[in-house]
């Protein structure tokens, strides 16, 4: 299993820096960040400069949207930073949240969304695509490498990420959920004809180590509420009705937000914020990783076995340092395959 930390690009941005340099140190493999471009510092800069001061590590937002950018425009950064830093970019793509809502805009539909990808995923792959009654390619870019994981919680998004991505990103570290959602991405690559197994399978979720176990309840409240943004839509779109009653998603999903009031961006991906009061402590305890390191292992080894290739773990706390230096120390070593030296 790889492992990736999910940064927020606050000021200063050479925080975000440094964060990405300890977690490269401690063994994790990606470093992902928000792409909200009122709410945080602009990313792909910062991109830029991680990969300067890093050695090995894959760097991508988590996650852009076909909206706030032209889409020729997101794979000229893509392809511009594989042939500066040797192919180590990631591109993790949804229909948008808080990029789009806090310019009241909304997300995306699910056709903008795979046509995106793949003109996104074409031009940074240095290959030509259509785009608006045009074939277009970059003449500088030889050789760039870009894999494009779709983040989803409904049912055409699961399906277009099964039939369309690279991978599939599920925001929440539910063990039975994410079997649930996996299955579905599974099947949709199936039947679209790919390999079920070539989309790569990647879990974020707020994890903390510690002991207290209400206070880094509080601190990874948020989380809750970020995804209740996108249950809310889909129970809009679906109605409440659990997927057991003919509904769109899992009980789990769909029952918990009932006492959700509405959203404030500004607090958006905050710990502590006034407006996730809604969130019980069974569900932060059910979508994120908590306590000590043993604790983390066994469910990561839950997530193993249903073929989970890459833990992210959400840094918006206040125990960053800790944390990354345990995974490093004993959590990532403890999921690692172990090869001996002679047999």
């Amino acid at each position: 299993m790889d492992f990736g930390a999910v940064l927020q690009t606050n000021p200063p941005s050479a925080r975000a820096i440094q964060l990405a340099k300890l977690a490269e140190d401690h063994g994790f493999s990606h470093v992902w960040t928000f792409d909200s471009h009122l709410l945080w510092q602009e990313p792909y800069v910062i991109h830029s400069q991680i990969l300067a001061e890093t050695r090995k590590i894959t760097v991508g937002p988590f996650v852009t949207n076909p909206a706030t950018r032209d889409w020729t425009v997101t794979a000229s950064v893509f392809a511009t930073l594989n042939e500066m830093y040797g192919n180590r970019t990631i591109c993790g793509i949804g229909r948008g949240d808080s990029a789009v809502r806090v310019t009241n805009g909304k997300p995306t539909t699910i056709a903008e969304l795979r046509e995106s990808i793949h003109v996104i995923r074409e031009l940074a792959n240095s290959r030509p695509v259509e785009y608006h009654g045009s074939t277009l390619q970059f003449p500088w870019s030889e050789g760039s490498k870009l894999e494009v994981w779709v983040a989803a919680y409904g049912p055409l998004a699961l399906k277009a990420a099964g039939e369309v991505g690279d991978g599939f990103i599920l925001q929440l570290a539910d063990v039975d959920i994410a079997a649930w959602m996996i299955r579905h991405v599974r099947e949709a690559a199936e039947a679209a004809g790919r390999d079920p197994m070539s989309v790569k399978i990647c879990v974020a979720a707020p994890f903390y180590i510690g002991d207290d176990r209400a206070h880094m309840r509080d601190q990874c409240r948020w989380f809750g509420g970020m995804v209740g943004n996108h249950i809310a839509d889909i129970v809009e779109k679906y109605g409440s009705k659990s997927e057991a009653a003919g509904g769109a998603v899992p009980e789990a999903l769909s029952s918990y937000i009932a006492g959700r009031k509405g959203y404030d961006y500004n607090e958006h991906g905050r710990a502590g914020n006034t407006h996730t009061d809604f969130v019980p402590d069974e569900i932060i305890d059910r979508f994120c990783l908590l306590g000590n390191a043993d604790e983390h292992i066994e469910k990561l080894e839950q997530l193993k076995a249903l073929g989970v290739d890459q833990f992210a773990g959400y840094l918006q706390h206040d125990n960053k340092e800790e944390t990354l230096r345990v995974y490093g120390e004993t959590v990532i070593p403890a999921l690692a395959d172990h090869v001996t030296a002679k047999r």
